[in-house]
């Protein structure tokens, strides 16, 4: 989709590219095709680890980077992408570019608001392009953190706002003692995490975050020596020392509709994870089917709480050979 809107806007003109300078393309996913742009010129810019190793493995060159023109692959957080816009400012043109299910037409009404010239917009393939002039005014949609409880936010990573229901009641039931190895997997800006270490037994905690912004809010969140701060894949990482115990609040969401495949890799990367002698602790929303996959992986599978949208499950003792 993305590379259809930038094929077209290249053909037709609408989108002329200087003769030189870096052409930062901001977060894109793993997918989209940039063939339509000059390889040797194109930085990739984005902090979601499958991304990134996405477009390194094709040979990108990674950012950040100054350059002469910016691409904003419009996220669905508002304040995201207007932090994107405000990072970008100094670029003698950025490009605007996403889904209209995205909020792309929002963001550029927001673009006129602030006094920005906006040139007319290219429509194709459910979504939007145009090419935006930064003026110094962008610098009012810098990233600001939320603080709260403690805890510091940014724009772009999940509930910013403060926690989630589910991590909450996961949180109530975590036992008083817990064993020496633990992860969190998809450990976000560390809310879980806090609530693990509080507990006595811990030894030592595998933060492991695909979202590099949640990582550095997790860092500056949890200041326990016994916290180790990984950036990477939950689904595809493999870990050197198996888990104690893994506990965890898996995303479900790859776009804006559920996704359960999405949990189901983070249950399989758990059950690789432990030790024979594990445990998986995990919030879901009730609707999602995982229980016959937990009940493949794990001898012992039960309920121990939740509420009408969420259920709370341990497994234990991974079952090899799966």
């Amino acid at each position: 989709m993305r590379s259809a809107r930038l094929e077209l806007a290249l053909a037709s003109g609408a989108l002329s590219l200087p003769a030189s300078g870096d052409i930062l393309v901001m977060r894109p996913r793993a997918g989209d095709d940039l063939s339509a742009l000059p390889k040797d010129r194109v930085v990739v810019q984005t902090g979601f680890k499958p991304d990134y190793d996405y477009f390194a493995a094709l040979g990108y060159r990674m950012g950040p980077s100054p350059a002469a023109v910016a691409i904003v692959c419009v996220p669905r957080a508002k304040a995201d992408a207007r932090a994107m816009m405000a990072e970008v400012r100094a670029a003698a043109m950025i490009v605007v570019d996403g889904q209209k299910t995205d909020g792309v037409e929002s963001l550029l009404k927001d673009c006129k608001a602030l006094g920005l010239h906006v040139g007319e917009a290219l429509s194709k393939a459910h979504g939007k392009l145009a090419l935006v002039t930064p003026t110094p005014q962008l610098a009012q949609w810098a990233a600001q953190p939320t603080e709260f409880d403690g805890f510091r936010t940014l724009p772009g990573v999940f509930s910013a706002d403060g926690p989630d229901r589910g991590s909450v009641l996961l949180a109530q039931v975590l036992p008083a003692k817990l064993p020496a190895r633990v992860a969190d997997l998809g450990a976000g800006w560390g809310y879980l995490a806090r609530a693990i270490l509080a507990r006595e037994g811990v030894q030592s905690l595998d933060l492991i975050e695909a979202e590099a912004v949640a990582l550095d809010c997790a860092r500056h969140n949890i200041t326990d020596p016994r916290a180790q701060f990984i950036w990477g894949d939950a689904v595809s990482y493999k870990t050197q020392k198996p888990w104690d115990m893994v506990v965890m609040n898996p995303p479900f969401h790859a776009g804006r509709e559920a996704e359960a495949s999405l949990g189901m890799g983070f249950i399989k990367a758990a059950h690789r994870g432990l030790l024979n002698s594990g445990q998986l602790l995990m919030v879901a929303n009730r609707h999602l089917p995982y229980e016959t996959l937990l009940a493949s992986l794990f001898k012992q599978v039960e309920v121990i709480g939740g509420d009408s949208a969420f259920r709370l499950t341990r497994a234990a003792y991974p079952i090899r050979g799966k």
